[in-house]
């Protein structure tokens, strides 16, 4: 499999639990809490670990969170390089109430890094050799500059490497500014982007595409929740619908998404279509689990037999 780093500016230590009615002003009780390693880029790894594949998870932590964090991240044997700073690695908190299968997530912001901090990590970018894919997704903490990921994509195009970025508001406008390998936006995500309140379904190919044009990027995946995805190149679309299945979590589902497609791109060497499928299969996947649990390769596997014919 050709070589594959994400990178994780604003990890954070998930905690999963579930909760039979969620009442105000009473104690609740709850099962155990499940502690898992988050955030996009290391969710990516993660998930292409689980679909077989490999990659490199490149990312900031700090603090006993952060201890905490690096120790679930070595247990699941995926490869890491972890960038020590001074604030402690934020926690997430998933609640599931089990009355009425509702979630509710509780997402921090993050420690502050420093400039020494985050330049660290693009200059450890930059001594890569042989480097096919950078995968950026998540979100920025504060003081990484918000044109952080153009700086990356500088690096990329300097190293001759894809650059795949999942995330949203000015880091992605500074991202396409200079230039990307692929963007994948949710709708609002790119309604926002072209600033637009919303786009209808027949606006998408054509504004995807003048992004596209302007250099903005090489390929569009416009991802739409339960109703599927489309991709968008300056040639070729497609869309894939989403199964319909039994939801239990929407965490970490677009980060199988993208890890689903570059195994398509980078293992297998599919077309467009059969990457999206891949893609669609493996976020759908992730939603059928608990927590943040992310794809499981089997039903991944599965789903992309019925979603390509």
């Amino acid at each position: 499999m050709k070589k594959i780093i994400t990178l994780t500016l604003n990890p954070a230590l998930d905690k999963s639990i579930i909760i039979h009615g969620l009442v105000p002003e009473k104690k609740l009780k709850c099962s155990d809490a499940i502690l898992e390693p988050g955030g996009g880029g290391i969710n990516v790894t993660r998930a292409i670990h689980k679909l077989g594949g490999h990659s490199r998870a490149f990312y900031l932590a700090g603090g006993y969170t952060g201890e905490k964090f690096t120790e679930l991240v070595k247990a699941e044997d995926i490869q890491y390089k972890v960038f020590h700073i001074k604030g402690d690695t934020r926690e997430n908190f998933i609640a599931v109430d089990a009355n009425t299968n509702l979630q509710y997530r509780f997402g921090m912001e993050g420690p502050k890094v420093s400039e020494a901090e985050w330049m660290a990590i693009l200059e450890a970018i930059q001594k890569e050799n042989d480097l096919e894919f950078i995968v950026a997704s998540g979100s920025l903490p504060p003081g990484v500059p918000l044109d952080f990921i153009g700086k990356l994509a500088v690096i990329a195009k300097e190293k001759d490497a894809r650059l795949v970025v999942d995330t949203s508001g000015e880091p992605l406008k500074h991202a396409v500014a200079v230039g990307i390998f692929l963007c994948k936006p949710n709708l609002g995500e790119l309604s926002a982007l072209v600033g637009k309140d919303r786009l209808l379904h027949n606006e998408i190919v054509p504004t995807a595409r003048a992004i596209i044009e302007k250099g903005g990027c090489e390929v569009m995946v416009v991802s739409m929740g339960a109703h599927g995805a489309i991709l968008v190149t300056a040639t070729e679309h497609y869309e894939v619908k989403t199964p319909k299945v039994e939801v239990h979590s929407t965490v970490g589902a677009g980060d199988s998404m993208v890890a689903g497609m570059l195994m398509g791109m980078a293992h297998h060497g599919w077309g467009w279509k059969d990457i999206l499928c891949y893609g669609v299969a493996a976020g759908t996947s992730a939603t059928m689990g608990h927590g943040t649990e992310l794809c499981n390769k089997e039903i991944t596997d599965r789903i992309f037999e019925q979603l390509r014919h």
